[in-house]
């Protein structure tokens, strides 16, 4: 009120701002009331203005003058033609809407609820307050910035509470900000609360959490009390550490100060609200006093009377104390937009005007539309700031985000801790200095949230029917990651890559393969080296004693080429070691089969030649003849042609080719050479089993040879052991994955190939090395 009345008085003052108009003011008190501010309005715009709080006529101008409240309102003799106020949103939305037939614009320095931004339903109201909009974005991004997810939010039943609350929920979405409740009463849910209530509402609930010992919240304030040190005197301990936005502070209005303490009993006795104030201040009792107030027993008992030599100078009173100007400035700045709008409509020239056939509003005799029209537009500096609004009537938004920190004598010391600037881009506008932040428990912010961060390598899994905040956190599948914090999702890694431990990061899988360098892959490469060196062994044997009789007397030809392809067979084991390609894999079947069916030719070949040579020693038997040496070479190569062309096709049609199997373990690539088709590999399979099945049946009808020459006993035993090998080889096969496959398949080949070595050619060696008597045609043709 005193800003009010002085900002009017500096304006009729100055020279160069409405040098032929002066402003008048009627003051009124709302007492924050909708009925009573209603009543007073209406006697306002009617011109009956009746005795109020102050009343300044000035009867050197015919102009209109300017209405304030809040509570103020000012008039002239006549009728309002501006009002300034109110300070709730609620009780300016009841005038706008009462007042709107009249169109007597309505400035307000305290109303922020964005509701009156809709200038369809309020369209002559203005204020030099930010809107709400502006607020619930910098308490959004405040309560983000310190990760604060769960908070509490409460407020008053107003439209300012309500209107405020709806758009922070809104608001806070975009900031997986979550409100743990809504009311209006405080929670041990959440540690965080922002407050909507007004500074008298604040009071009843900190007198409440004192009464129930709930201590530790951190409380978030909005521009409704976040300066109101009032606060502080009873509830210290639980609103040390509150940080809130606040209205922007002036920094100095240059004579308010003096204005202020230059009050004394001489003119404060028809003003109860200054009258209270004296006797109150300087506990004294004015003559003739309007105030009502008293202590203790219901009298003025035990004061004195006032000496009138008080001086305001002399004593501390938060009323004299300019260091914290906020909704003050706004009423100055207020006071000005009106001034600076008369002047702008002083200025009209005739002809340019803005209104009907390009008119001007007569300064001296307008219409309140007219004025606010100039209001509108009115752009003008401030104590060095310069002011404007938006098409909304609201200003551009710049609050001061204030901490309030004890001191060390225990008083309130409100410290400017960043601030937010709506006219920087977004991601800027919020300024935080955290280092000089004093928080109510320890040095740190408190954590607030309703569920824990999700780490990486797991993900968000939401609770039905909670709110987005309320979560719980689940491990990334198999064969899936996240590697950022709160992930809604996780990704599949790659077909060649795998989660690590922790899941927050796809590695390559390991390669599985016979390699070798493992001791399995040692093992069997030692084994097939040194089953091929025995051949070569039995070769060199052979070949040193070809001319005797043990030698030539079994078929030295065929047991030379068998010994070669047995060698060959050894070899053929070292192709399924190491990594598989599409051209191993393409040789290693094929060498396999092939080197198979010609040891087993070459041994069908030899059963067969004893079998026809003492066959065709029978009376009238011609069958030597038919199986000569030629004839057992074309034998040989005619059981081998058969599995060639079986191969050839398979090549041809649907090769083996080396394929990366993730399917059998997730974690593990297994390179393993596959078929192709499966009937190539079964024919080649079949094929050997078919050969050596008709060895078994030669040896068997050789049985009764004379036994110097005969090998069947021995190609008996040795097929049963590749038959036994095979049988076993199929089920393990088909039952082993990745490199075990390979193993088995490996040592069948190792082992049929020994047995086949071993049973034929094992009893020839010890006879001619250890029994050479033995080794002599007389011995051999003892039978």
């Amino acid at each position: 009120m005193q800003t009010m009345t002085f900002t009017i008085k500096e304006i009729n003052q100055r020279t160069d701002l409405l040098p032929q108009l002066k402003l008048g003011f009627h003051i009124r008190d709302s007492c924050d009331d909708i009925p009573i501010s209603l009543r007073a309005s209406f006697l306002l715009v009617n011109g009956r203005p009746e005795q109020g709080l102050g009343t300044e006529s000035v009867e050197k101008s015919e102009s209109q003058d300017e209405a304030t409240d809040l509570g103020c309102v000012a008039v002239n003799r006549t009728v309002s033609s501006v009002i300034i106020g109110d300070a709730g949103s609620g009780v300016s939305m009841a005038l706008l809407r009462s007042l709107g037939s009249f169109h007597i614009p309505l400035v307000s320095y305290f109303a922020s609820c964005s509701c009156l931004g809709n200038q369809r339903e309020f369209p002559t109201f203005m204020r030099t307050m930010p809107s709400d909009t502006f607020q619930i974005k910098a308490l959004a991004q405040l309560v983000s910035y310190f990760g604060w997810t769960w908070v509490g939010v409460i407020g008053v039943e107003s439209d300012y509470a309500r209107f405020a609350i709806q758009l922070f929920l809104q608001e806070s979405v975009h900031y997986s900000v979550c409100a743990a409740y809504t009311h209006f009463y405080p929670m041990t849910s959440s540690k965080v609360i922002i407050n909507f209530s007004g500074e008298a509402e604040m009071q009843g609930i900190l007198r409440e959490m004192q009464r129930r010992n709930l201590t530790g919240f951190q409380w978030v304030a909005s521009e409704a009390w976040a300066t109101a040190k009032t606060l502080w005197e009873k509830s210290a301990n639980l609103l040390k550490g509150t940080l809130g936005f606040a209205i922007q502070r002036a920094a100095v209005i240059p004579g308010l100060q003096q204005h202020l303490v230059g009050l004394t009993p001489s003119n404060i006795h028809k003003l109860a609200f200054l009258a209270e104030f004296w006797e109150e201040t300087f506990n004294c009792q004015l003559n003739g006093s309007v105030n009502t107030h008293y202590h203790g027993l219901g009298s003025y008992q035990g004061r004195v009377q006032c000496e009138g030599t008080e001086v305001l100078n002399d004593v501390y009173s938060p009323y004299s104390d300019v260091t914290q100007l906020r909704v003050s400035y706004n009423v100055y700045k207020a006071v000005y937009l009106v001034a600076y709008a008369l002047q702008d409509m002083c200025n009209c020239k005739a002809g340019e005007g803005p209104f009907l056939k390009k008119s001007c509003a007569d300064p001296k005799n307008f219409k309140p539309w007219q004025l606010l029209h100039y209001m509108k537009l009115a752009n003008f500096s401030a104590l060095g700031e310069e002011v404007n609004f938006d098409q909304n009537g609201d200003p551009i938004a710049y609050y001061d985000l204030i901490n309030w920190q004890r001191g060390p004598d225990g008083s309130l010391n409100l410290v400017k801790v960043g601030f937010y600037d709506a006219s920087l881009p977004a991601g800027l506008s919020l300024v935080i200095n955290d280092s000089v932040i004093m928080w109510p428990l320890g040095k740190q912010a408190i954590r607030s949230v309703c569920s824990n961060r999700c780490p990486p390598g797991s993900r968000v899994a939401r609770r039905k029917g909670e709110p987005i905040c309320c979560y719980d956190c689940v491990p990334c599948a198999e064969a899936e990651f996240s590697n950022t914090t709160d992930s809604l999702d996780c990704s599949r890694c790659s077909e060649d890559t795998w989660p690590n431990k922790a899941r927050d990061l796809c590695i390559p899988k390991t390669m599985e393969y016979l390699s070798y360098h493992e001791f399995m892959g040692i093992l069997l490469c030692v084994a097939s080296v040194l089953g091929a060196y025995i051949s070569v062994v039995i070769i060199a044997i052979f070949y040193t004693y070809k001319d005797t009789a043990l030698v030539r007397a079994n078929n030295m030809e065929l047991s030379f080429l068998l010994l070669v392809f047995l060698t060959i067979c050894f070899l053929v084991g070292l192709l399924f070691l190491g990594k598989p390609s599409d051209w191993l894999c393409q040789i290693r079947y094929p060498a396999f089969g092939i080197s198979f069916a010609l040891c087993l030719s070459c041994l069908l070949a030899k059963t067969v030649v004893v079998l026809m040579a003492f066959r065709s020693r029978l009376p009238g038997s011609h069958l030597m003849k038919w199986f000569g040496t030629k004839q057992q070479r074309a034998s040989v190569i005619l059981g081998t042609t058969v599995q060639v062309l079986v191969c050839l096709i398979w090549l041809l049609t649907s090769p083996p080719h080396a394929y990366y199997n993730t399917d059998y373990h997730s974690s593990t690539i297994i390179i393993e050479c596959v078929t192709g088709s499966d009937i190539g590999f079964w024919l080649v399979l079949g094929y050997i089993g078919i050969l050596a099945c008709m060895c078994l049946v030669t040896a068997f009808l050789a049985r009764k040879l004379p036994d110097n020459f005969n090998e069947a006993k021995f190609i008996t035993f040795s097929i049963l052991i590749f038959f036994a090998v095979w049988v076993t080889f199929i089920p393990v096969y088909m039952s082993t994955v990745g490199k075990y496959t390979v193993a088995v398949h490996v040592f069948a080949i190792l082992a049929s190939a020994l047995g086949l070595l071993f049973c034929i050619f094992a009893p020839k060696c010890y006879i001619i090395l250890l029994k050479p008597e033995k080794n002599s045609k007389k011995q051999m043709m003892q039978r």
